[in-house]
């Protein structure tokens, strides 16, 4: 029995890459416009922001606001915005206030200006209690920047 010796054994099989690196880059290349299209369409919102002009007339359109202060101890200061004095009080006695202040004033609002310092927990409890009182129309406050 005699076999022939095939000649193509010895030889190393080529691995042609072209075709292989087009399809990889054409795969890429969808991606990459898939992922800007989802981008562009619910990445961007459209909102127009207030000019020097506007703004000043934004200021005078504002709601009547009481104003409750809470310092690093814990102490609440009741302050409307028409008298600006801070008067002292506690939780038991704010609430019938703000409760009339937004019976009184529809458009009014109360804005909660807690020191930096209080421990968060101690602030969303009082924003709890107000927001069981006044609803949306209680808000926090807080200093740009």
């Amino acid at each position: 029995m005699k076999f022939k010796s095939q000649s193509r054994s010895s030889q190393m099989p080529e691995v042609n890459l072209i075709p292989m690196m087009d399809v990889i880059m054409t795969i890429l290349t969808f991606f990459i416009i898939v992922s800007m299209t989802l981008t562009n369409s619910t990445g961007s919102v459209k909102v127009e922001l207030p000019g020097g002009k506007s703004a000043a007339a934004a200021k005078d359109k504002q709601p009547d606001r009481q104003i409750i202060k809470i310092d690093a101890q814990g102490q609440f200061y009741l302050i409307k915005s028409t008298g600006g004095a801070e008067i002292p009080a506690t939780m038991a006695q704010l609430e019938p206030q703000v409760r009339a202040y937004l019976q009184q004033n529809p458009k009014g609002m109360v804005l909660i200006n807690a020191d930096r310092t209080l421990s968060y927990d101690k602030v969303i409890q009082v924003l709890t209690q107000l927001k069981a009182i006044g609803g949306d129309r209680v808000s926090l406050g807080f200093k740009p920047g």
